[in-house]
Formats: C-alpha cells, structure tokens, sequence
C-alpha cells in the first residue's frame, strides 16, 4: 500500500511538472534581431542611443535615463550576462520614487547596444564606455550598481576611476572566485557551440534550475523571451558568437585579486542560496573545490574589501531584487540612506 501511495504521489509530481514544461513549450515567444528592435523594455521613457568609436568601429551605446530630484544622486546600474537593461526597471522605478536619478545602459554586446563580431571585450572597455556615456550627460559622481557580471564590472569601474563612485553595491556578484584557479580554460570556439545549441526549453530550464531553485512563474518567464527571441531570430548565428566572445573576460580578469584595491565605500547585497559557478562544468582534473557558495562568498569578499559592508538575504538566489523585489527594496534603501553626492 505504501509503495502504492508513493508510487501515485511521484506521478503526479512528474505530471505536474511535465504540464509546467509544457505550458512553457506553448508560450509563444516573437523572434527577435540582434539589436531587439521590436522588444519593447519596460520603461516609460525610449531608449536613447550613445554613440561610441572603438577598435576601429562606429558603435551605438543603449541606454535609459529616468529623472529624479535634482538634489539626489545618479545611480548607475549595470547588468549581468543573461539579461539587459529591462530586467531594472523595477529597481529603477523604485529608486527615482526615493528621488533618484537613474542610468541604466546596456553594454555593447548586450541588449540594444551594437554586437560586433569582432571585438576585443574587457572590462576595462566596458567601463570606459560607461563612463564616457555618463561624461555625455553631465554626470559628475554616480552610485554604481552592478548584479552578476554587472558586479565584476562595477569592481573594474570603481577600480579605474574611484573619484566618479560615491559609492559601490555589488548585487550577487559573479567574479567572488578567481575561476581559472579551478577550472580549465575554454576557448571562444567552446561557448560558440554551447550558444548555438541553446533552445527556448534550455534556456527556460538552465534558468528555472539555476536562479530560481526550481520555481517558476510568468515573470520569471518573461526575462527569458529576449532570449529565446533572438535564438529564434534571423541573427541567432551573430547572437552566440557575441556572447561566446563575452565569457573570455569573465575568465581571464579576476577582479577578486583586486578587491584589497578598492577604494570607495562598498555593500553587498547577497542572495545565500546562489551557487553560480562559471566553468563548474570543466573543472581541473583533481580540483575538488565546490565552485559559488555565496553562503560562504559574500563573507569572504566583505573581508577583502576595505570599508565593506554585507546584507546577506536567506533563501534568495543569484537575483533577489526579481524573487523578493520588498525585501531587496527595503535592504537597498538602507544601503543608500545617508549616500551623498559629493
């Protein structure tokens, strides 16, 4: 009998999650360009476009600025990997209704922003493009906020130039670990094959399993369809070489190294459930190190950093401001109470 109970009871389990696969499946998700041009962010102002000349090429920088109070400060935030700047926008409406300004950009690779596919990515470029952007609109000092490989570029943008950063919040930020300490390195080539075979059910899987601890719901599924779009779209094939591109700096530049270097005031904001771990697929032969425990990561970054503070949140994962958009608020207005422009 009890065999019989547990039997009908993982059955139905698997059925409901089969119906959830499935509901995923019949979402019909537009195709999408390179360049987005028919997805709509979810702002109320348009995307404006800053011209850039680099590596010999004529590029063009999207971004959103929304206007606070003239007293308060601008807030820069900088996105991860897998995401633009749409998935800010509740961030970032939060923050101008506390006053703020707000700068939202997408990277050059990423979102709006020009994909060439001949490009030498850095995180020095990136945050040189960031701040030439912000020199354009007359911002003089900016709280940088960056989440993911945000956060690895907010490191390298306070590190150059520390007298334009009032202050720095990290936001489960990858880069806590030196990855090539322990994993094998990967040639462009390598994540050029892993982006080509990407499909709308991988993606939606890599992402529910992976930040989302196995949950699922239409706002989370909304994040994936700029993806899944442009997997599905005429410019798939310039889409995964751009993002293979990417992952080399993300590998090659380790900001932890330099943590001890960092100057300005700095918070972490850490969801402890994350376990994101770049190359945990390729690790060495014989490396037994376990790859993204922020339980343990966020500490360990806290201490490296001078003038840091941490705000751990239990039972998040890599994005706490899209699982409990109240408790981040609340977390994020407490770092940022007192920040002056100087």
């Amino acid at each position: 009998m009890r065999y019989i109970l547990f039997l009908s009871a993982f059955l139905l389990l698997f059925s409901v999650q089969a119906q959830a696969q499935q509901e995923d499946s019949n979402i019909v998700v537009p195709a999408y360009d390179a360049r987005l041009d028919t997805y709509e962010y979810g702002y109320n102002v348009p995307v404006k476009y800053f011209p850039i000349t680099s590596q010999g090429q004529d590029l063009e920088m999207a971004y959103i600025y929304l206007d606070g109070a003239e007293d308060k400060p601008v807030i820069t935030l900088l996105h991860g990997k897998n995401f633009n700047a749409d998935y800010w926008t509740e961030t970032a409406e939060y923050l101008v209704s506390l006053g703020y300004n707000v700068l939202i950009p997408d990277q050059i690779g990423f979102g709006k922003s020009s994909k060439p596919r001949h490009y030498q990515f850095s995180f020095a470029t990136l945050a040189q493009h960031t701040r030439d952007l912000q020199k354009s609109l007359g911002i003089k000092q900016s709280i940088i906020m960056g989440h993911s490989m945000g956060g690895m570029l907010a490191s390298r943008y306070a590190l150059m130039f520390p007298e334009y950063v009032s202050k720095l919040v990290l936001v489960n930020p990858i880069g806590l670990e030196n990855y090539l300490h322990y994993v094998e390195y990967k040639d462009t080539d390598f994540f050029y094959k892993n982006e080509l075979s990407k499909t709308p059910e991988s993606i939606r899987t890599y992402q529910r399993k992976n930040y989302y601890d196995g949950q699922w719901n239409d706002r989370y599924d909304a994040l994936t369809h700029f993806m899944i779009g442009q997997v599905n779209g005429p410019d798939s094939d310039r889409i995964a070489w751009v993002n293979a591109l990417t992952y080399d700096m993300i590998f090659t530049q380790p900001v932890i190294e330099e943590f001890k270097d960092i100057s300005v005031p700095t918070a972490l904001i850490i969801g402890t459930r994350d376990t994101t771990g770049p190359g945990r697929g390729w690790k060495k032969e014989g490396t037994d190190y376990t790859l993204g425990q922020y339980d343990t990561l966020g500490k360990k970054a806290a201490q490296l950093i001078p003038n840091a503070e941490l705000h751990e949140m239990e039972g998040l994962g890599h994005l706490p401001h899209i699982e409990d958009f109240a408790h981040f608020a609340e977390i994020l207005k407490n770092v940022l109470n007192g920040t002056e422009e100087k």
